[in-house]
């Protein structure tokens, strides 16, 4: 019998606030541990929580970015569970009232444009972090009411690498509008996987089973593809599968059974009696409609069909904003857009991943313990970007050579001077005089007779020897295309 897997995905999202959900405590990642705490969050009696007015308006984009439905009202609940990083022993979160619901994640895979339905997602509170010892156990609470986005997806996942690719997706989304940074090394992204598999063809869905607390979306992969493989030799054996949770072991590569599940009544959900709904005003969502981005997805298809890239080139800028925009700048002032994005994906954005790592090794220099400085953008260039459509302008107009072109180009990245400053004093200015090259290529064709040779008897490799021949000749400044039509036209005649 033939199987497939139904797959939902569960991800939770630490939302980019300066400070918790419902207290002033930093939202802030390093800090020693239980050093941004306050009887708030740490959940001591009499205190009264704050809602976070960001974080609402970041669930709300949230939810406009996901295509969701916004419901006139939502509501905050308390889900009672008792574990050591839960300080209140209830988490406050939204149950039957969340505030978006009814949306969907688009994303390319295998080739074409696949959708996932997202059920909802709703915001409610982090947990703290516990750390195992030796001897004994310690929990953090710097992390404990940090603002969380849970977003939940219907059961339309059907494979490992599909659920892969819609995380990727979503990810991307939530990093450019701006919602959050999505640092899986600082636990900003965690997701809990819900697996079953059925007869393929069968509309019945099998016994789900949950891993929990994954933290990286390559073992999100792993954890697929091994709970899946289980589950399908489970019933191939004539076995049983029973509702559960499980943990994914990242060193054994293997899912181990932690409980049976709980179903909801066994959380004790009710309305939490020291909040108030929220009733998103118009002026409000059309304030965070403004804030709205352009998809990524949406960014990659309308550079396809307003520029004529080819999608590779494309997805560089989908994943890229910042270079997408600077592209989108200079496009229009270039005859060959295409040729443009080339010099941007493939020369500019590698000198800027390289000053990335020069200013990273300058600031561990200094301090061993310090964080990564940021990416340098497209905004941090010394030269102006007129500069960049100039040199394009030159390789173009047969000015300047590809191979003198890269050199202007680092000259250009290291001082900010123009490209035609540049190659007047280095004399790089391609030869195009068809007079100068027929010289060159005489004597090149007199010095070589047995290419010249070969290459009329077919052998067309031998032309590319002579055009380097004259090249040589040239110091480089021959122009390749001329010298071509000139070598084939002498060894023709």
């Amino acid at each position: 019998m033939e199987y497939e897997a139904v797959i939902g995905l569960e991800t939770h999202v630490q939302l980019k606030t300066r400070s918790k959900m419902w207290c002033a405590c930093p939202n802030q990642f390093g800090a020693p541990p239980n050093t941004l705490v306050c009887p708030v969050c740490l959940g001591l009696p009499g205190v009264l929580p704050v809602p976070n007015e960001e974080a609402i308006r970041l669930t709300l984009l949230t939810g406009m970015l996901l295509n969701c439905e916004l419901p006139p009202l939502a509501r905050f609940d308390r889900k009672s569970y008792f574990y050591p990083d839960m300080p209140k022993n209830y988490q406050i979160t939204q149950y039957d009232l969340p505030s978006t619901r009814n949306g969907c994640v688009e994303f390319e895979f295998e080739g074409e444009v696949r959708r996932v339905r997202i059920a909802r997602a709703h915001l409610e509170e982090d947990v703290g972090k516990s750390f195992h010892f030796d001897h004994y156990s310690g929990v953090d609470f710097n992390r404990a009411g940090v603002p969380l986005l849970e977003i939940v997806s219907e059961p339309d996942i059907r494979s490992a690498d599909m659920a892969y690719a819609y995380l990727t997706a979503l990810k991307e989304i939530l990093v450019q509008g701006g919602v959050s940074d999505c640092d899986m090394e600082k636990g900003m992204v965690r997701c809990d996987v819900n697996v079953s598999v059925r007869p393929r063809g069968s509309d019945r869905l099998g016994a789900k089973i949950e891993i929990k607390n994954m933290n990286s979306f390559s073992g999100v992969r792993r954890a697929l593809e091994y709970e899946i493989a289980r589950q399908i030799a489970v019933l191939e054996s004539g076995g049983t599968l029973v509702q559960s949770t499980r943990r994914w072991d990242e060193l054994t590569g293997t899912t181990e059974e932690m409980r049976t599940k709980e179903e909801a009544h066994d959380y004790r959900y009710f309305p939490d009696p020291d909040l108030l709904p929220v009733a998103p005003e118009p002026a409000w969502l059309d304030e965070l409609r403004a804030r709205c981005i352009e998809l990524p997805l949406a960014r990659k298809h309308r550079l396809m069909r307003q520029f004529g890239l080819p999608a590779q080139d494309a997805e560089v800028f989908k994943s890229d904003p910042a270079l997408a925009r600077y592209f989108e700048s200079l496009a229009p002032r270039v005859r060959n857009p295409k040729v443009l994005a080339n010099w941007i994906i493939n020369n500019l954005r590698a000198k800027l991943a390289e000053l990335h790592a020069e200013q990273t090794a300058a600031a561990r220099a200094a301090d061993p313990h310090a964080p990564a400085p940021p990416p340098p953008g497209p905004e941090s260039l010394r030269f102006p970007p007129e500069a960049l459509v100039e040199l394009v302008e030159l390789v173009e107009n047969r000015t300047l050579s590809s191979t003198a072109a890269q050199q202007v180009f680092a000259e250009m990245f290291a001082t900010g001077r123009r490209p035609a400053d540049i190659v007047q004093e280095k004399g790089l200015a391609q030869v195009s005089d068809a007079g100068q090259l027929e010289k060159l290529c005489d004597e090149v064709l007199a010095a070589h007779p047995g290419p010249a040779e070969d290459y009329r008897k077919g052998k067309t490799a031998a032309l590319n020897f002579l055009k380097g021949q004259v090249m040589k000749l040239s110091r480089g400044k021959a122009n390749p295309v001329i010298v071509g039509e000139i070598l084939e036209r002498k060894l023709r005649g």
